[in-house]
């Protein structure tokens, strides 16, 4: 197995790179990646900032200005200095009035909106706001309000609030990613140190078994000497201790009496 080897103070310095905070929370940190590409870490927004949204603020107002018409006066190009106009979708209904005008109010509905400044519109009947005579000029202030404005505000902030979530968990992942890839090479030199640390006490481990195998086989052959030995000597002592059984196979005194051996008188 090839054993890497790499300086104290280069293995010093990673670990610091790898323990320190900044790059822990995700500040600014450039690096150069095993690949050669550069790692550039952006920090998050700070904790607080949503979606500037403020509920006290009436957002159904709003003002432009008549930039094109057309012929017929019913479709109407407006320039408005409010940016949340690109919420607006095509068929939102809104009511205008003309600036500076007694005139009642007209209503209309949005039928484009380019970007975040213009804003097409189609009015259904221009005579209930506008009992101007002769032409209905260009540059003409118009002051809308719609509650579908605030409702699309509002479903906007919300979803920016996500927005932000979203991407400050997208940071978090980026800084784990970044601070892996930082800190390879000192990663792989603590894997490769504690694999070679375990190895070399499995090793101590294998040759203190082996030897205590060894030493246990020598104790056991002068044990088997030593066993064998006792077992002699037991078959010995249990042969001299045996106790042999005592039968009368026949009458002792019947034949000495017949012998003519003196006999005394015969037990009962």
């Amino acid at each position: 197995m090839d054993k890497i080897y790499i300086p104290l103070a280069l293995c010093l310095l990673m670990t610091l790179l790898l323990s320190s905070p900044e790059v822990v929370k995700g500040s600014v940190l450039s690096k150069k990646s095993n690949k050669g590409e550069e790692i550039v870490v952006i920090p998050p927004p700070p904790k607080g900032r949503d979606s500037f949204y403020d509920p006290q603020m009436d957002y159904s107002k709003f003002y432009g200005r008549v930039t094109d018409r057309d012929a017929t006066s019913t479709i109407f190009k407006v320039k408005c200095e409010n940016g949340n106009i690109k919420f607006l979708r095509a068929g939102d209904p809104l009511k205008f009035r003309v600036n500076n005008t007694d005139t009642g109010v007209c209503d209309a509905s949005v039928r484009d909106v380019e970007g975040n400044q213009y804003l097409t519109i189609y009015v259904r009947n221009l005579q209930s706001c506008w009992k101007g005579e002769g032409y209905f000029r260009r540059g003409s202030q118009l002051n809308f309000w719609g509650p579908i404005m605030s409702k699309r505000v509002r479903e906007a902030s919300h979803f920016r609030k996500m927005l932000l979530q979203r991407k400050e968990n997208f940071y978090h992942q980026l800084n784990e990613v970044n601070n892996f890839l930082a800190s390879y090479n000192l990663r792989r030199v603590q894997a490769a140190a504690k694999y070679d640390q375990d190895i070399l006490r499995l090793k101590k481990e294998k040759e203190r078994a082996l030897k205590l195998i060894l030493t246990k086989r020598e104790d056991y052959y002068v044990l088997q000497q030593e066993l064998k030995k006792q077992t002699d000597k037991f078959d010995l002592d249990l042969e001299h201790y045996r106790v042999e059984p005592v039968e009368l196979f026949a009458d002792r005194w019947q034949m000495d009496h017949d012998l003519g051996l003196p006999v005394q008188v015969r037990p009962q």
